[in-house]
């Protein structure tokens, strides 16, 4: 099987991705931005061919792989990345191959046609509308009312994402969304955030997965002080859980996907009511599919990849709740120390999978622009509130510092 990988080493997950397909036995074509000796040595080293394009022209990329279809047979087209689901539906219909279609992949990137699709399904979505900035928000907003989430239409994660809560807010908030061409604004739901992620094959979810934001990334990016964590959660028969997971594959027989990775935000109401939040049709970011990864003792990018090229894989078991949490240092300039960190390594070390923080004197991230700030730790444990103990005693005994 011939397999065209689109950004098969960005972000920085899509390298083993790319790996996990090669080692399925598939010959794997990369298509990408960066120059081959460039990639990552993952993706590098598994792929058959790659083509050097700019992903952003599309011409461009039709016409190296129309090109190259004249050599060799190319049997699917797959992408892991966001910005670039719909190019992969246009090369499928443009070559005549199975998989996503243009329409499908724009349900997963537009999320006002998104919420259309699952209104019409009858699943409960937040009151929304899609509006340029100026007069077409104010009057979105007029008729949702406050308090709402302003966020780009085709955005992926919480960039560009606002809640306001008054008109004044509104007016300060259109200043920063003028560069977006067009934005959702929704009802705001007040709730906890949870996931819903699978891996499916041949019209089957084989793997489902539930994960728990703490807090909600909203706030995460609206306080430097916060130190966000997922928590891949072990108990998916928590009854806490069902109303979401039930709603997930509601979504996905409604936007009728059928193979590949998935990852869907939902809220859970102190009234116990699910609403639906978004989804995407790619893998979660910010080093997820890692947890997943420790949470099961297994491959989730194997998974995937099995998925992809045989329509089935095996079952996996959650055995921890795994957890990753980012740290944001004190202070502007470069790391200066570290505290805490020889004390916490000492007592929980035998629960922590990863530690990835940056070293004394390297510049400090923007916290802003990158979930993953200034270093992460990955720990998990069978027991959650464990998982949770173990996770307060990083966020407040950890420090980094900056000057």
């Amino acid at each position: 099987m011939n397999i065209v990988m689109l950004s098969p080493g960005f972000p920085y997950e899509q390298a083993f991705f790319t790996r996990a397909l090669a080692e399925t036995g598939a010959q794997v074509i990369g298509v990408g931005d960066q120059p081959r000796s460039m990639l990552p040595s993952e993706a590098r080293g598994s792929l058959a061919h790659y083509e050097h394009v700019s992903l952003s022209d599309e011409r461009a990329v039709l016409a190296a792989l129309k090109g190259l279809s004249r050599h060799v047979r190319i049997d699917r087209v797959e992408c892991l990345w966001e910005p670039y689901v719909v190019l992969a539906a246009r090369i499928r219909e443009h070559l005549g191959l199975p998989g996503m279609s243009v329409e499908h992949a724009t349900w997963f990137r537009d999320k006002e046609k998104m919420k259309q699709v699952l209104d019409e399904a009858g699943i409960r979505t937040p009151r929304h509308e899609s509006a340029r900035a100026g007069a077409e928000v104010w009057e979105a907003a007029e008729r949702i009312g406050f308090p709402l989430i302003v966020k780009p239409i085709a955005g992926a994660g919480s960039a560009d994402t606002y809640r306001v809560d008054s008109a004044e807010e509104l007016a300060e908030v259109q200043t920063m969304i003028r560069h977006v061409p067009l934005v959702s604004v929704e009802e705001f739901i007040d709730g906890e955030e949870f996931t819903y992620d699978t891996v499916c094959g041949n019209g089957e979810v084989l793997f489902e997965n539930v994960s728990w934001y703490l807090p909600r990334p909203l706030q995460a990016r609206s306080h430097e002080w916060i130190s966000p964590v997922t928590m891949v959660l072990r108990d998916k028969e928590d009854p806490r859980l069902a109303g979401g997971i039930a709603m997930g594959r509601e979504v996905l027989k409604a936007l009728d996907f059928t193979e590949g990775f998935t990852h869907m935000e939902w809220y859970l109401k102190a009234d116990g009511e699910v609403v639906f939040g978004e989804i995407g049709a790619r893998p979660p970011g910010a080093r997820t599919v890692d947890i997943m990864n420790y949470a099961t003792d297994a491959d989730l990018f194997r998974t995937w990849a099995l998925a992809i090229t045989t329509g089935t894989a095996p079952p996996l078991t959650h055995r921890f709740n795994a957890a990753t949490m980012f740290k944001r240092a004190q202070g502007t300039g470069r790391i200066t120390r570290v505290s805490g960190l020889e004390r916490l390594m000492a007592d929980l070390g035998q629960h922590v999978c990863v530690l990835d923080l940056l070293p004394v004197g390297a510049p400090r991230r923007d916290w802003r622009a990158t979930l993953l700030s200034d270093g992460m730790i990955i720990y998990r444990h069978p027991d959650l509130d464990e998982a949770l103990r173990i996770g307060d005693r990083f966020a407040r005994e950890l420090q980094l510092y900056a000057g």
